[in-house]
């Protein structure tokens, strides 16, 4: 669910008045039914988030559910029900204590009905949010006017003022509520892309910003302010909203938008530039300083003489933000020579893991994979013999079907790095897209999952996960079927097509 709406359905809340009076009495119930005021930005369209039947308590189900699954319904089931109980009632106490010529006061309350309370499992108030607050309520014993009172024991302490903590997750999303920023259906995606894009990371369960992410902020606040200014999203939802509503033309709004966001655009794509700060480390190669950069991967090092100078180096950063240069892993010696050039293979790390390359590189490209036997000893893995498929258009040599590292398979030249010349591997289906002349060529996404595309892409976008079959879906009529693997049918022949539930037995 994804709502923010507090409506409830009254045969909900009649369910849930009902459950109160059984189980906790007529004095836990108000004397009307409580309804709660949306406000006017709330998602609207569902129900708040409450249980089907409130007389299915948590108790009963946490013999079946996971611990997990458990914990949310509880929460869902107390606040909802709560929702719909009596006001729970304190008795607060101020007591003002004299001390020769000082006055010192304490404050305290007694619950006298537990109200709502009751259904949390809370027997008194609950603790303070702050710890450090002046004044905290606690329980204080009976007292009468003029007792005198003995100090055992003064304690002193001294206090400095200190600056508001980081977000965590459930504080960041509080602040975006209360700031009218997005919708319960995207905050989860903003706290995701903040920390995939590695703008923030966590620490200690809150959100400590990253040189880049600051550098991203500083660069967007400098050319978009007012797209920056958190005033500015809440603004637009409430126009849009007026859209949906039909109090505002939306082709005005967006003209409106546009033309004071494209001059800004192209002023920034002339004047903002590739940020790098820059460090006094000098460079080895060419004695230029080096600078931090950022790159697909993260923060690295790179020469300010770039181009003329490629230099770059990994680093970390010690508990005060000081650069600390990582040195770089001398490769370890396989004891294997080229079979290309003759020069010897050397361990090497990339972003799929170690590999074996030649120490000739970059005049000889070749890589091997490799595993280590019980000894630690390196052993080649070598590749299957590949299978000719056709002579090369480009240089006349033999085509050969390979295996990407990403598992999809595809045509290449047995000429390379000579020769470059490489095709995807046909399924020869036609695209079933009307109107498109493309056909299904196999791919694979960055996850190593194998899939099924146009050639035509990204003029035409059909995509399946299943083998696809030159033949006509003989309910529908859509011009390809799949072959898929299911748990409950086995091997199956289906149509992709949304609606259509033919399949049958795959009898190859």
């Amino acid at each position: 669910m994804r709502t923010d709406s507090v409506r409830v359905a009254d045969e909900a809340r009649d369910a849930a008045r009902a459950h109160i009076l059984e189980r906790f009495g007529k004095e836990f119930l108000p004397a009307k039914p409580r309804a709660y005021k949306t406000k006017g930005s709330a998602q609207d369209a569902h129900e708040a988030i409450r249980p089907v039947d409130p007389a299915l308590t948590p108790e009963e189900l946490k013999p079946l559910l996971p611990a997990d699954q458990y914990r949310i319904y509880a929460l869902i089931w107390q606040r909802f029900t709560a929702s719909q109980m009596a006001d729970a009632e304190f008795w607060d106490t101020t007591v003002t204590v004299r001390a020769d010529k000082t006055l010192w006061r304490a404050k305290g309350e007694r619950l006298l009905f537990p109200g709502f309370l009751a259904v949390q499992g809370k027997a008194k108030a609950a603790e303070p949010a702050d710890s450090e607050a002046e004044a905290v309520v606690a329980d204080l014993p009976k007292l009468v006017p003029g007792q005198t009172l003995e100090a055992r024991e003064i304690k002193k302490e001294q206090k400095f003022t200190s600056p508001p903590p980081r977000y965590s997750e459930a504080s960041l999303v509080k602040e975006l509520e209360e700031l009218g920023i997005g919708r319960p259906s995207t905050y989860a995606a903003i706290i995701s892309t903040i920390q995939d894009r590695e703008y923030v990371r966590l620490e200690e369960k809150r959100f400590a910003p990253s040189e880049l992410g600051v550098t991203v902020s500083d660069q967007l606040c400098e050319h978009f302010p007012e797209l920056m200014d958190v005033g500015f999203t809440a603004d637009m939802e409430n126009k849009l909203d007026a859209v949906s509503e039909g109090k505002q033309d939306w082709t005005v709004l967006i003209q409106k938008f546009a033309d004071g966001f494209y001059p800004l655009l192209e002023k920034a794509q002339k004047e903002m530039t590739r940020t790098s700060q820059a460090t006094d480390i000098a460079c080895e190669l060419c004695g230029k300083p080096m600078a931090v950069k950022f790159g697909k991967t993260g923060e690295f090092l790179g020469c300010t003489g770039f181009p003329d100078c490629k230099n770059i180096k990994n680093f970390s950063r010690d508990g005060n933000g000081a650069i600390q240069v990582q040195q770089r892993a001398q490769d370890e010696p396989s004891g294997i020579d080229c079979e290309l050039c003759g020069k010897p293979l050397v361990v090497k790390s990339g972003s799929r893991g170690p590999f074996l390359g030649c120490s000739g590189y970059p005049e000889c490209k070749n890589i091997k994979n490799f595993t280590r036997d019980e000894q630690g000893v390196i052993q080649v893995q070598e590749q299957a013999a590949a299978q000719k498929v056709g002579s090369c258009p480009k240089c006349g040599k033999d085509l050969l079907l390979k295996t990407a590292r990403t598992g999809s398979r595809f045509i290449a030249c047995s000429g390379y790095p000579a020769c470059d010349y490489t095709e995807p591997f046909r399924t020869g289906v036609k695209c079933p897209n009307p109107g498109c002349d493309g056909e299904l060529v196999e791919k694979s996404s960055r996850k190593g999952k194998v899939f099924y595309s146009c050639t035509r892409y990204p003029k035409c976008d059909y995509a399946t996960w299943d083998w696809p079959l030159a033949e006509a879906c003989p309910e529908c009529g859509h011009p390809v079927l799949v072959r898929k693997n299911t748990k409950a049918k086995g091997k199956i022949i289906a149509c992709p097509k949304k609606g259509c539930s033919y399949s049958r037995p795959d009898e190859e």
